[in-house]
C-alpha cells in the first residue's frame, strides 16, 4: 500500500510544482505586455487621463484608406521630416503651447498671417505646426520663409486637391449635381438636399478632422505634449500680445473656470473685438483662436460617428450642433474681454485660387494694433463674467448639408482609426 501511494505524491507535487511555473510565466508575460502598455500611454496634463497609444500590430481590426498616388505617398513621407529652424531655435519652452496653423488655398491671406506671428512675443518659445490641405507651391514656400520659430509642415495626403482622378478627389464615374444613379449609372449618395458631393467642399471638414487626429495622435513632435494645443488659421491676424495672453489664460482656467472646456483668443461673435470689461468672458467655445488639452481631444474623439455623420460640410457647426451637445452639459471657453486675434477673410474657403470663379480680395487688410493689443492685458485677479444664453443653431438643426456621400463618411471614421488601428492603402 505504501509502495502505491508515494509516486502519487510524487506525481502530485510535479503537477503542482508545473501549474505554479507556468502561472509564474503567464504572469511574467502579462506584466511585461502591460508595461509596454503603460509605456505608450499619454497622461493628461490636467486631470491625469490615460490616453493609450495601441500597438498596432496586436490589432485584427482594419482600416483601408485610398490608393497612394505618387504625391500623395511624397507628402506622407514628407511629413516624417523633423521641424526646420532648430539649430536657431535649440530649446523649447517646457509650458509651451503648440501652435497650429491650418491653410488650404489663399496666398495673400498666408502672408498676413505669417507677419503677424512674427511680431508675437514669445513665439520663438513654442513649435508652430502647419497643416496643408494638399500640396500648393506658393502656399509652401511662404511657410518655407519662416524664420522666427520651429516649424513644422504636414500635409493631408488623402486631400481630394491632390487627387485628380479618383476618390477623395473627383472619380470619372462620380455622380454630379442632383443625378440619379440609377439612371446615370453614376457612383455617389446624395445629401438631405438632394446635391451629390463637391470635392472642394467636403475637403474643408476631412482637412480640420485629419489634422486633429494628425496632431494629437500621430506626430512624433506633439503624441507627447502634455500641455495645450493653439488650433489657428490662414485668416486670423494675431495680435503681438496673443501667446501671453494664453499662457495666461490657460493657467487660470482650472481655478477660474474648471468647467470651461478651451480658452479663446476672440469672441465667439467674429465681428466683435471684445467687451473690454474688467473681467474674463466665458461663452460658447468660438472657432477663432480656440486652444485645449488631450482630455477635451479624447472626449471629441470619442464622438467621431457622430461628427462624420452629420451633414454639413463645415466642421465648426458640426461640432456645436451634434458634438459638444452629446456631451451632456454646455460647452464654455475662456477668454480675456479684448481680442487677441481676429478673423479678416472675405473669401471662403471653398472659394480657392486658379479659378474663373475665385474670390480673390488681394489680401487688403488694415487691423489696427494698439498698445494695449502688445502687452498681457489680462488681470489674475478678475472674475469670470458666465454668458449663458447667445445665440446659435437650435435644437433640430439638420445641417446645410454637402456631406451625405457614404465614402466620406466611412473616410472620416478612418481618420479617427488610423493612428490606432493597422492600417492600409488600397
Amino acid at each position: 500500500m505504501a509502495s502505491y501511494k508515494k509516486p502519487r505524491i510524487r506525481d502530485g507535487a510535479v503537477r503542482r510544482f508545473l501549474f505554479v511555473v507556468s502561472l509564474t510565466l503567464a504572469g511574467v508575460l502579462l506584466l511585461l505586455f502591460l508595461v509596454g502598455m503603460i509605456s505608450s500611454n499619454e497622461i493628461d496634463d490636467s486631470r491625469s487621463e490615460f490616453s493609450f497609444k495601441f500597438n498596432t500590430s496586436g490589432l485584427i481590426k482594419s482600416i483601408k484608406l485610398p490608393k497612394h498616388n505618387h504625391l500623395s505617398k511624397m507628402l506622407e513621407n514628407r511629413n516624417q521630416l523633423p521641424p526646420r529652424n532648430m539649430d536657431l531655435y535649440p530649446n523649447l519652452a517646457e509650458k509651451r503651447i503648440v501652435i497650429v496653423l491650418y491653410v488650404h488655398n489663399r496666398p495673400q491671406y498666408l502672408k498676413l498671417v505669417v507677419d503677424s506671428l512674427s511680431r508675437v512675443t514669445g513665439i520663438n518659445e513654442t513649435l508652430l505646426i502647419v497643416s496643408h490641405d494638399g500640396y500648393f507651391e506658393e502656399m509652401n514656400k511662404i511657410v518655407e520663409g519662416i524664420r522666427f520659430c520651429q516649424v513644422k509642415q504636414v500635409f493631408a495626403p488623402f486631400s481630394p486637391h491632390i487627387f485628380p482622378n479618383s476618390f477623395p478627389g473627383v472619380s470619372p464615374n462620380d455622380c454630379k449635381d442632383k443625378d440619379n444613379p440609377i439612371e446615370k449609372k453614376c457612383e455617389g449618395t446624395t445629401d438631405q438636399y438632394g446635391n451629390h458631393r463637391s470635392p472642394k467642399i467636403v475637403s474643408l471638414k476631412h482637412h480640420w478632422w485629419w489634422m486633429m487626429n494628425t496632431v494629437w495622435d500621430g506626430l512624433k513632435e506633439t503624441t507627447g505634449h502634455l500641455g495645450d494645443i493653439l488650433f489657428i488659421e490662414e485668416d486670423h491676424f494675431i495680435f503681438p500680445n496673443a501667446y501671453q495672453n494664453l499662457k495666461m489664460l490657460t493657467e487660470l482656467k482650472p481655478t477660474k473656470c474648471p468647467n470651461c472646456y478651451a480658452a479663446n483668443l476672440a469672441p465667439s461673435n467674429v465681428k466683435s473685438r471684445g467687451e473690454n470689461w474688467d473681467c474674463l468672458i466665458a461663452e460658447r467655445m468660438g472657432n477663432v483662436g480656440y486652444t485645449f488639452n488631450r482630455t477635451v481631444w479624447r472626449k471629441i474623439h470619442r464622438k467621431a460617428t457622430e461628427f462624420c455623420f452629420f451633414d454639413d460640410y463645415n466642421w465648426d457647426i458640426t461640432m456645436w450642433v451634434t458634438v459638444y451637445p452629446s456631451f451632456g452639459h454646455p460647452v464654455y471657453s475662456m477668454r480675456g474681454p479684448r481680442a487677441s486675434a481676429v478673423h479678416f477673410g472675405k473669401c471662403g474657403l471653398h472659394q480657392g485660387q486658379g479659378e474663373s470663379t475665385a474670390c480673390v480680395d488681394n489680401g487688403v487688410v488694415k487691423i489696427d494694433t494698439e498698445k494695449i493689443d502688445k502687452v498681457v492685458n489680462i488681470k489674475p485677479e478678475w472674475g469670470v463674467h458666465m454668458i449663458s444664453n447667445q445665440d446659435g443653431y437650435q435644437a433640430g438643426f439638420r445641417g446645410w448639408g454637402g456631406w451625405g456621400d457614404k465614402r466620406d463618411h466611412q473616410l472620416c471614421l478612418d481618420f479617427a482609426d488610423m493612428y490606432h488601428v493597422r492600417s492600409k492603402t488600397s
